[in-house]
């Protein structure tokens, strides 16, 4: 039985100020999907802390504007950007052979939500090609460079939405099951916790933590293809409330696993509201994690069905 970890931080505090005090300016970041949102926010504060960060982002041209943004707030000159697709292996694996040197801090933050059913060349859908493997080949192809840091830090974006799905090792690409664009990105965040899960275990020898996280709803383009008709019906039906953040609280959470020193050696975990989360409870409707986004099997068996689907790619 492992103790809890809890912080002085909460639901309604900044990236900001849990990087406050914290000095980045030996480490080298990598942010994924920074050119919006919580990823933009979490790149500005480790930014601001003095790290190195590169901006790895579908658009450059996007990241560049936020690359500037981030400069002239921070007088940090040392912002990169670098083209990345997660859901083309080839842009991974580029991706991946062009960084050279440590890697102290890689943040899988990006991901898309809500899609309708697409298979990328692969036949893999578009969600756990996305979501998971996309983050999880560029991950083990910088292990490298992250055990060179010595310390470093990996942090998961996944989402409250695993609930929605557990990952369906018979069917993952709903070739066979009715498509469900809500279980689909459930089962992605799923899968993100899983691989904080078994990361954990197998990297802890190389000084690599690995944590996932839950960063809170934020109205952010992630959102765009969610039906706002949709939204404002549930919001109106007297359901308990959408806990909305803004994105620099919605940054928190990863900020936080990336740099302080209270999780040092901290790893396999799932955090939200800037603490580990509690086992999911039916009288919870907002917060916890789900027994199987935790299970150490299902983590070692998901580690291994990626493997193979990306070696079979």
């Amino acid at each position: 039985m492992t103790t809890r970890i809890t912080t002085p931080f909460t639901a309604t505090s900044t990236a900001a100020e849990v990087a406050a005090g914290i000095d980045l300016s030996s480490r080298r970041a990598v942010v994924t999907g920074a050119s919006s949102g919580i990823g933009a926010e979490t790149a500005r504060t480790l930014a601001g802390a003095g790290a190195e960060v590169t901006l790895a982002v579908r658009n450059p041209a996007a990241g560049e504007h936020v690359a500037q943004d981030i400069i002239a707030g921070t007088g940090n000159k040392q912002i990169h950007i670098a083209v990345l697709d997660l859901a083309d292996q080839t842009s991974v694996a580029a991706f991946a052979a062009a960084w050279q040197g440590p890697l102290h801090i890689l943040v899988n933050n990006a991901g898309i939500m809500g899609v309708p059913l697409t298979h990328t060349p692969d036949g893999w859908e578009l969600h756990f090609a996305t979501n998971h493997l996309g983050h999880f080949s560029l991950t083990t192809a910088l292990h490298p460079a992250l055990a060179a840091a010595g310390s470093a830090r990996v942090v998961s974006v996944s989402s409250s939405q695993h609930r929605l799905s557990p990952v369906v090792f018979d069917d993952l690409h709903f070739q066979r099951r009715p498509y469900d664009a809500h279980a689909a990105y459930g089962q992605s965040k799923t899968a993100n916790a899983l691989f904080a899960v078994e990361a954990a275990q197998r990297w802890a020898g190389d000084g690599i933590a690995v944590n996932a996280v839950m960063p809170g709803v934020v109205r952010t383009n992630l959102m765009r293809h969610v039906d706002r008709d949709l939204l404002a019906q549930f919001e109106a039906s007297g359901a308990p409330a959408l806990p909305w953040k803004t994105a620099e609280q919605g940054a928190a959470t990863s900020v936080l696993l990336a740099t302080s020193p209270l999780l040092a050696g901290i790893g396999g975990r799932y955090f939200e509201d800037c603490n580990e989360a509690e086992p999911l409870r039916p009288d919870n409707l907002n917060g916890g994690v789900a027994a199987y986004a935790q299970d150490p099997d299902q983590a070692a068996r998901l580690w291994q069905v990626s493997t193979d689907l990306l070696a079979g790619a």
